[in-house]
């Protein structure tokens, strides 16, 4: 196998993307099934799940943090494809943009139950079949899993948990063959920053362009990274040629340096 072979995944991979129906999820279940891979995604948005399902991946309305229909859905598309070579736990939202002694206890519990609890059931129901095939297993964290963020305290700690998720799964794992690792993703073009920055200026009394602007000078590029640029990190290491990493939390984030 030639270096250049070895940077695209093998073809029949069987894999599993949560929150995969639209976003960052959508774009890692295309950059797979144009891989060549069978692609099983869920998703809270049951328009986006219909339009997954017209573009051929398998599809299930599904909340990827509430423990039965995580169970459901792992149960459906093993039973479809027999088992998982890639498991991405993608779920996540981006929770209040409040100070800390303004945050509700609803709120935070929510936050860290999509984005930390949503990454351990896809780690707990993918387990033996990731065991099975010797396979990788991918968490979507944040740069928030790597610095303070201000007014965003339950999504950064949601974050750093989900690095310290994988980085044990992958001393769990490692002796049967496994791989887990975290992308951090930095700022990503698409509607849900755009929420965010709105939410953030609304926070601190000033405009959009503004906030956008000041967020942007503390990325080293001076730009957003796309959903794609996330995907192929996720096919990367899925792999021959990203057979050896594990345990890592990588940065696709054009460089930021806070947040």
């Amino acid at each position: 196998m030639s270096i250049l072979q070895s940077l695209t995944p093998p073809t029949g991979l069987r894999v599993a993307v949560t929150a995969g129906a639209a976003g960052i999820g959508r774009a890692i279940a295309t950059g797979f099934q144009q891989a060549g891979a069978h692609v099983h995604v869920c998703d809270i948005d049951a328009a986006a799940v219909a339009d997954a399902r017209a573009a051929g991946f398998g599809a299930m309305e599904c909340d990827a943090a509430d423990p039965e229909q995580a169970r459901a859905f792992f149960a459906a598309a093993r039973a479809d494809m027999g088992g998982f070579d890639v498991v991405i736990a993608n779920a996540g939202i981006a929770g209040p943009t409040l100070a800390i002694a303004d945050v509700d206890d609803a709120a935070w519990d929510r936050t860290l139950e999509v984005n930390l609890r949503g990454a351990y059931l896809a780690a707990h129901h993918a387990a033996a079949d990731l065991i099975a095939s010797r396979g990788s297993f991918v968490a979507i964290s944040s740069v928030a899993g790597r610095l303070g963020f201000a007014l965003r305290t339950p999504y950064a700690a949601s974050k750093w948990g989900v690095v310290g998720l994988a980085k044990s799964l992958a001393v769990e794992w490692g002796p049967q063959g496994v791989r887990a690792n975290a992308i951090l993703p930095g700022i990503v073009k698409g509607p849900r920053i755009e929420r965010v920055i709105a939410a953030r200026a609304q926070q601190l009394g000033q405009s959009y362009a503004e906030t956008e602007v000041q967020a942007l000078e503390k990325v080293w590029l001076r730009r957003m990274v796309a959903p794609e640029d996330i995907a192929a990190m996720c096919l990367f290491l899925s792999s021959p040629g990203g057979a050896n990493i594990t345990g890592q939390a990588l940065s696709v984030c054009a460089g930021v340096e806070g947040l």
